[in-house]
């Protein structure tokens, strides 16, 4: 099978493509044969050893990790509640750019056979995090949600998901005029470009002064302080990544959250393993939501799998909106 493997950190070109053995699941794990595989921000981040999550602790030759929609193809021992040939999902951290892909079996979520494989890559992580961070926030309907990237792979999930579930005013961020006008396009309020100085100014105008309710956070740096500042009182920060941020994650003191202002954070992994039912009825609403057209998952790009390299520099470039999408054994 082909597999993509990094020996060292650096740029695109670091990403090789080789032959492998197909992997054999150990126990409690499948092995997939993957229809479609995610790029996403974090991935680039981890080939060039900026990542900041404790999780990543890789030792080479590395095999990334992403979102992958596809068929078991084996069970290894202790495995139960799946078979051979069921299409699923799973997110992994490691091993996904390849044509077959070991994970643990309990991280699996059924997909259903009439979605298109890359439009199923938004079930295992973006779904989930778009959906998890408004929970987390404790979004009501008439509330005003500010996300962040919005344009991004995560970010434009949540934009419609807010406004599906009733946001009051929806503000997306994005960084250049065709990006903001993708984030309208969904059904934001007001889009800002939150590259420009005094962006937040343009977003408290947009909001009459007031501020927000929510900020679902992506970015972190400044733009993390700077969200703060925006928030109404009892508004919530819920902040999940570091696109801008780098390794360098910003102090908040106390005394910026004294006047009722919530700040939280968000893990995926953490979410499903202390509240699996939820999770659970989570991933049915969006399987609802992606079939019936209430939310779009915008696909930017497919590429074949030895064109990883292009693919994470589209997302470097930041030109792209939405999703970049991997095809094994297509063109």
């Amino acid at each position: 099978m082909r597999i993509v493997r990094m020996h060292e950190y650096g740029d695109p070109g670091v990403l090789k493509t080789e032959e492998a053995p197909v992997p054999g699941p150990g126990p409690g794990q499948v092995l997939i044969a993957a229809e479609a595989i995610s790029v996403g921000f974090a991935q680039t981040q981890m080939r060039r050893n900026i990542f900041p999550a404790p999780m990543w602790q890789p030792v080479f030759p590395i095999t990334l990790g992403g979102d992958v929609v596809g068929r078991v193809a084996a069970l290894g021992p202790e495995v139960s509640g799946v078979q051979v040939g069921d299409r699923v999902g799973a997110f992994t951290l490691h091993g996904a750019y390849a044509d077959y892909v070991v994970v643990d079996a309990d991280t699996l979520l059924p997909v259903p056979e009439g979605l298109d494989a890359a439009q199923a890559t938004a079930l295992p992580s973006p779904g989930p995090i778009a959906s998890g961070t408004l929970g987390t926030a404790g979004m009501a309907a008439g509330q005003t949600v500010l996300v962040h990237a919005a344009s991004g792979g995560i970010g434009h999930l949540s934009v419609q998901l807010a406004r599906a579930a009733g946001a009051g005013l929806v503000i997306g961020t994005a960084s250049s005029p065709e990006k903001l006008e993708f984030v309208r396009a969904l059904g934001a309020d007001a889009a800002v470009d939150y590259s420009r100085t005094g962006w937040a100014d343009k977003v408290r105008e947009a909001t009459g002064g007031r501020g927000v309710d929510i900020v679902l956070d992506s970015v972190g740096g400044d733009v993390l302080r700077e969200g703060i500042g925006l928030l109404a009182p009892f508004g919530r920060l819920v902040f999940y990544g570091s696109a801008g941020g780098g390794l360098e994650i910003p102090k908040v003191s106390p005394m910026e959250l004294i006047r009722l202002k919530f700040l939280t954070g968000f893990a995926l992994s953490t979410w499903r393993d202390t509240r699996p039912q939820e999770y659970a009825q989570n991933h049915a609403r969006l399987v609802k939501a992606l079939g019936d057209g209430t939310v779009r998952h915008a696909v930017h790009a497919t590429l074949t799998l030895t064109d990883v390299a292009k693919a994470h520099e589209l997302i470097e470039s930041r030109a792209h909106t939405g999703r970049i999408v991997l095809l094994p054994g297509h063109s």
